[in-house]
């Protein structure tokens, strides 16, 4: 089985993403074509590990991956309990903190070859990763090709209080709130009945789901 799909990684390479990461705070967003405004948790991705990153960080079995990994709080984390733990991220800076806080990161896109592909107990999505490149199936089948056979894939969905099937393709721009705004790429929102008919279709079964602080986790299996 063979993925092949560009990510825009020049998208977040803009100003706005990479200033957000340099000072670790927003305010940022993803802004739709039509204006609306997604946040995004810049100083949450900064910190440590929440009560939530808690119930993922939990749930990993053998060695893990974090694709997006941004400033890289779980791969440290991870590291700090001594687990085997690589991120990936397509921004320079947000690898260059994650090395800094004490993890293990490539500044590479998840489309790219990857080290031990087929061998990742665990493979992350969190913080809306899932809309990678604009194409959630693509990303699920990628997913499986980086996962061990008996893999477990950890994916954060829409939060809370959203619709269970949402399901959105759309392009957008990261956005500062204050004039600057990145190039357009697509990006996509799942809720988790959407999630698993994506899963259903590319290799993976549900094995269960939570919540916990307002937001929301599946985990699947091969």
């Amino acid at each position: 089985m063979t993925v092949r799909l560009a990510e825009p990684a020049s998208a977040w390479w803009a100003d706005p993403y990479t200033e957000a990461l340099r000072s670790g705070r927003g305010p940022l967003y993803l802004r739709r074509e039509d204006g609306w405004l997604l946040p995004l948790e810049v100083e949450r991705w900064c910190g440590a590990p929440d009560a939530a990153d808690a119930t993922v960080l939990d749930r990993c079995r053998g060695p893990v991956l974090d694709i997006g990994c941004g400033p890289g709080r779980l791969v440290a984390a991870l590291a700090g309990r001594g687990r085997q733990a690589l991120g990936v991220d397509v921004t320079q800076e947000a690898v260059a903190r994650a090395v800094r806080a004490g993890g293990s990161a490539l500044c590479r896109s998840v489309f790219a070859p990857l080290p031990r592909e087929g061998h990742w107990g665990t493979v992350l999505l969190m913080d809306g990763n899932i809309g990678i490149g604009g194409d959630p199936g693509a990303l699920l089948r990628r997913a499986a090709q980086l996962a061990a056979p008996s893999g477990l894939l950890l994916v954060e969905v829409t939060g809370a209080g959203t619709d269970e099937d949402l399901d959105e393709r759309v392009e957008v721009r990261v956005d500062d709130g204050r004039g600057g705004r990145g190039a357009s790429f697509p990006w996509a929102r799942l809720g988790p009945r959407a999630l698993c008919a994506e899963a259903a279709a590319t290799g993976w079964s549900r094995a269960h789901t939570w919540q916990t602080e307002g937001r929301r986790f599946v985990a699947l299996r091969r």
